[in-house]
């Protein structure tokens, strides 16, 4: 259970950088996507919640 969640966390962060790198905000006005550290950490979360369901 916990690898699941460790894996599920790691490839959220990596998710969350890739997004903000190819798509992100151009403008700067998105107050997530336009941060990179804010980008990843959100990847993460969201990566550790969906690990953690598995």
């Amino acid at each position: 259970m916990i690898w699941n969640q460790l894996i599920g966390t790691a490839i959220g962060g990596f998710a969350g950088y890739l997004y903000h790198k190819k798509i992100g905000c151009p403008s700067g006005a998105c107050p997530i996507t336009s941060n990179r550290y804010l980008m990843i950490l959100y990847g993460a979360a969201l990566g550790l919640m969906l690990g953690g369901s598995l």
